[in-house]
């Protein structure tokens, strides 16, 4: 005997499940169309926004940490006027663009500018004004760090006021910094600190100036090799280039009125080609006993650097 209470013999059963199940594939698809939303590839920001906004340009959001969980991985976030746009972790592939002529700040104390966690692409920070405070009771630690990602590139920058480092390298696996038209100053370790635990190391550094900060660059892992050309390293109460492990290749770059200019630790590796190295307490530096090697192409040019300084390698022959 048939059961007339099934679902499916029930007058108008049948007509019920369609619209049940219409109603959920139309409730994905508005899902799925208000994330797509959320994640646009552009978003902006705006000294006057709101981060309740969805960072369109006619409604920017206030901080770079509110514009980019609404940015899609490998989009960007714009600046359309002058403002303090906040401490940012960056866990995915972004551009980040203050843009030309605008002054787009990240202003912090007792906290990182700039985090890059991201698990892979390219990251690039451009047209930005990162401030630690320098001469405050908490000033920023570090203004950029990058921890992981392929690449990260920081271009027209300027960086000051920090307790720790400006750009600080701690990658437990593979990693590329490019670095250019850049300023650091008021730093208290080291403009541009790399090290590593895994891996490959390898960092491009052009028009980078270094002014008024403890040391200049660091490589600080064996597998680190830096390339820095067209570039000033200036008034370092410590070493201005300084190979503690890996190497260190830099052309045509002028170093001046530092403590040491240039150092090689045991094992590390610099060669120098067409650098100018006047006026510093010692211009070639080297660790006694077991120097490190400093190699020079015997084009550069050196003078007026006083401090006593153990004999460094005989591969070096400065001109």
């Amino acid at each position: 005997m048939q059961n007339r209470s099934s679902p499916t013999h029930r007058p108008g059963g049948f007509m019920k499940s369609l619209s049940v199940y219409l109603f959920a594939l139309f409730a994905c698809v508005f899902l799925m169309s208000t994330v797509a939303q959320a994640q646009a590839s552009r978003t902006w920001v705006s000294g006057v926004g709101d981060d309740a906004n969805p960072c369109s340009r006619t409604a920017p959001c206030k901080t770079f940490a509110g514009a980019i969980s609404k940015t899609a991985s490998g989009g960007e976030i714009d600046v359309l006027d002058p403002g303090g746009f906040g401490a940012v972790t960056i866990t995915k592939p972004i551009t980040i663009d203050g843009g030309g002529g605008i002054v787009a700040s990240i202003l912090v104390s007792g906290t990182n500018g700039i985090i890059v966690n991201s698990p892979s692409g390219t990251v690039i920070l451009r047209n930005l004004s990162i401030n630690g405070i320098g001469q405050s009771v908490t000033p920023g630690i570090n203004a950029i760090r990058y921890l992981s990602g392929g690449q990260l590139i920081v271009e027209n920058c300027n960086i000051m006021g920090f307790s720790n480092n400006g750009i600080d390298v701690a990658l437990g696996a593979s990693g590329d910094l490019v670095v250019r038209n850049t300023s650091f100053s008021t730093i208290a370790q080291t403009a541009i600190n790399l090290t590593s635990t895994a891996g490959t190391l390898s960092a491009s550094l052009s028009n980078v100036s270094i002014r008024g900060v403890t040391n200049g660059v660091n490589t600080g892992f064996a597998g680190a090799a830096v390339d820095i050309s067209n570039s000033t390293i200036t008034q370092t109460s410590g070493i201005g280039l300084h190979a503690t492990l890996g190497s260190i290749v830099a052309e045509n770059n002028m170093l001046t009125s530092n403590a040491t200019a240039v150092l090689a630790e045991t094992g590390a590796t610099i060669r120098l080609s067409n650098n100018s190295i006047f006026n510093n307490v010692v211009g070639i530096g080297c660790n006694v006993g077991t120097p490190g090697t400093i190699a020079s192409a015997g084009n550069n040019k050196k003078g007026n650097n006083p401090g006593a300084a153990c004999a460094p390698n005989a591969t070096v022959t400065l001109q």
